[in-house]
């Protein structure tokens, strides 16, 4: 796919999930796109080959999670970043919201570093550890895809929640048996078509639970 067909499916799909954009934002995804596939080729982060596979499901799968985050979201926990889904896409649209991107694995980390510079972004931050041996941040939302199961990251991740905070994952068909057996008064999901695909994405918003 050459690099307007790119572009052009950016836009489309941009334009079918409702969210705008600026050219600046354009770019910098093509730009993203360019040193993914650069550095894939040497370092194999990302099973997605193809333009077409990065930018639907990797770009605009990310960009789901806009759909669902809170208004008063000030800064977001992208857990287990691995090339930066989809905290790094939320950056690019988002760039009010300060970014920390959680990544144990060093290559991966090395490349986030690389698009931090390449992108020019501030307030992103990225940490080169495990969610469990984080110590001393706290953000008002925490973001994975598929990484975790419901209860697990739940488990895992609400002690980095700010009051008020919410965890939001990105789940696949066996949402259905994760579900089972947790407390679902305080977890929120949407439904959303991926644009281009018939895959359904199901996005689950847990807020955090009141301290006793």
């Amino acid at each position: 796919m050459s690099k307007e067909a790119a572009d052009v499916l950016l836009r489309n799909g941009l334009k079918i999930l409702d969210i705008p954009f600026t050219e600046d934002q354009i770019k910098q995804f093509l730009i993203y796109l360019a040193e993914l596939k650069k550095w894939n080729s040497a370092y194999n982060l990302t099973a997605l080959k193809t333009d077409a596979d990065i930018v639907i499901k990797h770009f605009l799968d990310s960009l789901l999670f806009l759909k669902v985050l809170p208004p008063q979201v000030k800064s977001i926990a992208d857990i287990g970043s691995g090339a930066g889904f989809p905290g790094l896409p939320l950056k690019i649209m988002r760039p009010d919201i300060a970014v920390v991107l959680i990544e144990p694995v060093q290559k991966k980390a090395l490349f986030l570093e690389h698009m931090q510079r390449m992108l020019n972004m501030t307030d992103t931050k990225i940490m080169n550890i495990r969610l469990e041996d984080i110590r001393d941040l706290l953000v008002d939302a925490a973001v994975t895809r598929a990484l975790f199961s419901v209860g697990d990251f739940i488990g895992k991740a609400e002690r980095i929640l700010e009051e008020k905070g919410v965890l939001i994952l990105s789940k696949g068909p066996k949402l259905e048996e994760e579900l089972r057996g947790l407390e679902t008064s305080a977890i929120r999901r949407e439904d959303i078509v991926l644009p281009f695909e018939k895959s359904i994405r199901h996005l689950i918003v847990v807020e955090k639970r009141s301290q006793k």
